[in-house]
């Protein structure tokens, strides 16, 4: 019999519940037990930024970040921005900038765009590449997604 602890959180706006083994991942978490792949496994060392959700409004590497950590907090993934309609400039901009290539980083990078911009809501292009630097993109080479993330500030009040 494996031991589990039940935790309670917000994810994407909605209350949820999962019972949880101590030692798994929010990343793991996020995937294997409530069913939200959006949030990709990349190295599982924090390097990449493929796995970064918000926790209370916050960028987390999720690979870094115990399950049992979510408890109590509010948790959103890229499916929670992605289905709110105040996102739609970032995504639109990652589309139309060519910053979404062969997609796997994209989460991660809108995530972390979306935390970036609450932070500088007119950010210049060395506070975009600064604030990007965790999350890795092997096809862009990173000109596209700071144009994207420029573009979508752009209107932004």
């Amino acid at each position: 019999m494996s031991l589990t602890v039940e935790i309670r959180f917000t994810l994407n706006g909605s209350p949820t519940r999962a019972a949880v083994p101590p030692g798994l991942t929010a990343l793991a978490m996020l995937r294997d037990i409530v069913g939200l792949t959006g949030t990709k496994y990349g190295c599982g060392e924090g390097e990449c930024g493929a796995c970064t959700i918000l926790v209370d409004g916050l960028s987390v590497n999720s690979c870094l970040m115990f399950a049992v950590e979510c408890d109590g907090r509010a948790i959103t993934t890229v499916e929670g921005l992605a289905a709110d309609p105040a996102n739609d400039r970032l995504r639109d901009a990652f589309v139309e900038e060519g910053g979404v290539q062969c997609g796997f980083c994209t989460p991660g990078m809108i995530v972390q765009s979306k935390y970036l911009l609450s932070q500088h809501p007119h950010p210049s292009h060395e506070q975009i590449r600064r604030g990007l630097e965790g999350n890795l993109c092997r096809c862009t080479g990173y000109k596209k997604i700071i144009e994207a993330v420029a573009k979508a500030a752009e209107g932004t009040p």
